[in-house]
């Protein structure tokens, strides 16, 4: 069975990725490699699984695992490659612009000064997974698509999110299990990334609440994953519901439903708080003032019903993730104090790979690793945690410029979803190594880039500039 899986999705990645090929190569359109990326990504790490699954072979495997990277690259390198007289290309830079390449300059010097413990392979590696979300919002920066196609990038988008709550439904109610008990996550993670299997369930403590109830993931990575990238997928069918005919609203309902219930079924607490801030964030974009005093009202009948009427084990989990006194939020209290000593310390940072969950962080060099802002301070100090901070401030910003000021529906979905998406990516952000979310990171990362580019087509077209 496993290797009728592998066949399958050997066929599915192999005909995307070749056709993603020929449209970059042939026909110019390098930003085709967004379709692959928003295709593939969701289902990256549990491809892998069954690779490893079907074949036991880490060099299969890691054929596999490099697809992402080398289709970003070969879009960079016929991006080159159109442009003969590249020195000519008339770039303009704005305020997010000069932010990321700071941040990445600044990593790139720290990749060559002798900083830190961890080897020069292991800070290439990190330094690698710093640069390419770098690259996709470079890509997204210099992506022009019509209507049709920006429409088929939501496309996706709906898909993936309808897709992964079906598979969670399947998850729950037949088999009773987590998918990736079926797919090989264990045995890859531990043959490829030496982790060892932990939990109840034989993967790892991150598919299971602290009453041991499955927390379900579908065919993303983790429940975390799964949890933050639904929330893209809720912006965007809640966007297209606000601006389409109401004879499609069924639909962009349905993509919002869908969200919701894999939400539900990812029973994690960053994500149900990440969903009222971004609920918050969009009753502000659309002065919907009603809607915040009715997110305060449902808050205070949820304390109520936690006060007097829910059950003792539900009462004291809820205070104790308030009070910060169940063991996941001692943990995550726990790292952040890590982080920030060595950040008072070392303001200037201790050096590539020496923090965070990534692959190439080893456990014994690891300082911290539960907050993503925190993950960069202690790698590149307060600077470098600075600027990630800024990246992020001014592409919501920029965006939210685009959404209020261009004539055009398709480009203020994708400047609306952009930022709704990192705005409610903040949260996740403080609790975990988020930007290691490939899927909803560099597709995000795309539209913010996609949003600053129309909003230097605006610029231009006004009298007075609107820089930030």
């Amino acid at each position: 069975m496993a290797l009728i899986f592998f066949i399958v999705i050997a066929l599915a990645v192999g005909v995307a990725f070749l056709w993603t090929l020929e449209k970059m190569i042939f026909q110019g359109k390098w930003t085709y490699a967004i379709f692959f990326l928003a295709g593939f990504l969701p289902f990256y790490i549990t491809s892998l699984s069954v690779v490893y699954l079907a074949t036991q072979s880490p060099a299969v495997v890691g054929v596999f695992q490099v697809l992402k990277e080398v289709v970003v690259l070969i879009a960079l390198l016929v991006f080159i490659l159109y442009h003969r007289k590249i020195a000519e290309y008339p770039f303009r830079l704005h305020s997010t612009d000069w932010f990321f390449l700071s941040f990445l300059s600044l990593a790139f010097l720290y990749l060559l000064l002798p900083l830190g413990q961890a080897s020069f392979l292991n800070k290439a590696l990190y330094f690698k997974s710093m640069l390419i979300p770098g690259l996709v919002y470079f890509l997204g920066r210099n992506t022009s698509f019509s209507d049709l196609e920006i429409h088929r990038v939501f496309k996706i988008i709906f898909l993936i999110a309808i897709g992964a709550f079906v598979v969670n439904l399947i998850e729950s109610f037949i088999l009773n299990a987590h998918l990736q008990q079926f797919t090989g996550y264990a045995l890859y993670n531990f043959a490829i990334n030496d982790i060892e299997p932990s939990g109840n369930f034989g993967l790892t403590w991150t598919f299971e609440t602290q009453a041991v109830t499955k927390r379900l993931a579908s065919f993303f990575s983790d429940p975390l994953e799964m949890a933050s990238s639904v929330l893209m997928a809720f912006a965007a069918g809640l966007i297209w519901f606000l601006t389409s005919k109401k004879e499609y609203n069924w639909l962009y309902l349905l993509v919002m439903a869908c969200s919701l219930g894999s939400l539900v079924f990812s029973a994690s607490r960053a994500a149900f708080g990440a969903f009222f801030v971004m609920i918050f964030f969009i009753a502000l974009v659309f002065r919907l003032y009603k809607l915040i005093g009715a997110g305060f009202l449902a808050l205070l009948l949820f304390g109520i019903y936690v006060v007097f009427f829910a059950s003792e084990d539900f009462y004291f989990f809820v205070v104790d993730t308030l009070t910060f006194e169940n063991s996941s939020s001692i943990g995550h209290v726990v790292e952040w104090l890590l982080a920030l000593d060595s950040m008072i310390a070392n303001p200037l940072g201790i050096g590539l790979a020496m923090s965070g969950n990534a692959g190439s962080v080893t456990d014994e060099l690891r300082v911290g690793g539960e907050n993503q802002f925190l993950i960069y301070g202690v790698q590149l100090g307060w600077i470098g945690m600075l600027l990630y901070i800024l990246i992020i401030a001014s592409g919501v910003v920029l965006s939210l410029r685009v959404f209020y000021g261009t004539d055009s529906t398709p480009k203020a979905r994708i400047a609306f979803v952009g930022a709704a998406t990192k705005v409610g990516l903040l949260l996740p952000l403080f609790t975990a190594n988020a930007e290691m979310y490939t899927y909803v990171a560099w597709v995000s990362w795309w539209m913010i880039g996609f949003s600053v580019r129309d909003y230097g087509r605006i610029q231009l077209s006004l009298s007075k500039p609107l820089d930030f």
